[in-house]
């Protein structure tokens, strides 16, 4: 999607994009911030060998579903297209609220809000649970969720400078209008 004649850059639009990136980092930097005493921590009791394999099959599986799948591949792209759409089509509502439009919570076709919804309960039930788990295995599980989330946020600045800067950026932002 490239900025045409009819799509002004606005410094409404510049700034909307820019707290849309912005917010969705602070977002995840607040979780790894909260996250992070707990996979500190979960070898305080010692860690037995079936401890580390878990650990293991955590940081894998995380790596490449919540990671490399849910962020590099389906959310940042999308996240980083929309902040592109917001962009070039600001309104106080979009810009005020950037990273949930970003995020796909509104000004989204169905398909995109069912899903970013089904995400956000999802992710919530997990967090739910998981904090009802002892140690270490919490701290597995949290460990194995740090290095997803921190992949998301790399990932979603990689995909933000490129549909920020680019003049091409073939992502469909999924907007009704789109």
């Amino acid at each position: 999607m490239s900025i045409g004649k009819q799509e002004s850059v606005t410094v409404m639009g510049r700034l909307g994009a820019v707290w849309g990136i912005a917010g969705i980092t602070l977002l995840f930097l607040s979780a790894l911030y909260r996250l992070y005493p707990f996979a500190l921590h979960m070898a305080d009791n010692g860690l037995q060998w079936y401890h580390w394999v878990g650990l293991a099959v955590c940081l894998v599986f995380m790596g490449y579903a919540e990671g490399y799948k849910g962020f590099h591949l389906r959310f940042s792209p999308r996240a980083a297209a929309r902040a592109r759409y917001l962009r070039g089509h600001p309104t106080f509502i979009r810009v005020l609220f950037a990273p949930f439009f970003c995020m796909g919570f509104f000004h989204a076709t169905r398909k995109r809000k069912i899903v970013s919804y089904a995400i956000t309960t999802m992710v919530i039930s997990l967090i739910v649970m998981v904090r009802h788990l002892d140690q270490p295995w919490r701290g597995i599980v949290d460990a194995g969720v740090l290095f997803g989330l921190g992949w998301g946020v790399v990932s979603v600045w990689i995909f933000a400078v490129q549909a920020l800067t680019r003049s091409e950026y073939d992502v469909s932002p999924e907007t009704p209008d789109y």
